[in-house]
């Protein structure tokens, strides 16, 4: 929402900045404001991505696989993060996840799709292992 050569320049408004630590806090990076992105860990990166998609007052947040290559409890951490977030800001937040676990602790509605159609569309709670059977195919990976 600023022009490029403020951004080049890192002329930014002291509102933001202030706006940006308080998101930085508010994902649970405060203490690693000056560290370089490349210096942090996945899940920690991940919260960054976070912060400054929140940062831009969206009103819509779109996430791909925001657990992909992260432990289990972080994903967790993520997921849970993302939750708060929408919540605290009536944000809707679509999320593209394969992780049927976090699907159904997190989502208020579920999408499954296979070969560009929708197979399933419903509350978490109501996808069956047949659903998951039509989406991802196969047999033996249910067990």
């Amino acid at each position: 929402y600023l022009p490029w050569w403020r951004a080049w320049a890192r002329r930014f408004p002291p509102e933001d900045i202030e706006r940006a630590f308080d998101l930085l806090d508010r994902v649970g990076l405060g203490d690693f404001a000056t560290r370089r992105a490349d210096a942090l860990s996945g899940g920690q990166r991940q919260r960054v991505g976070i912060a400054r998609a929140v940062m831009q007052n969206p009103d819509l947040v779109l996430a791909d696989e925001p657990t992909s290559s992260l432990d289990p409890k972080t994903s967790v951490e993520i997921m849970e993060l993302l939750a708060g977030i929408a919540a605290e800001r009536s944000v809707p937040i679509v999320v593209n996840i394969h992780n049927v676990d976090l699907a159904r602790r997190f989502a208020h509605r579920v999408i499954g799709m296979s070969r560009g159609e929708i197979v399933f569309d419903g509350p978490p709670g109501d996808l069956q292992d047949s659903h998951l059977m039509d989406i991802y195919g196969g047999e033996g990976w249910l067990e």
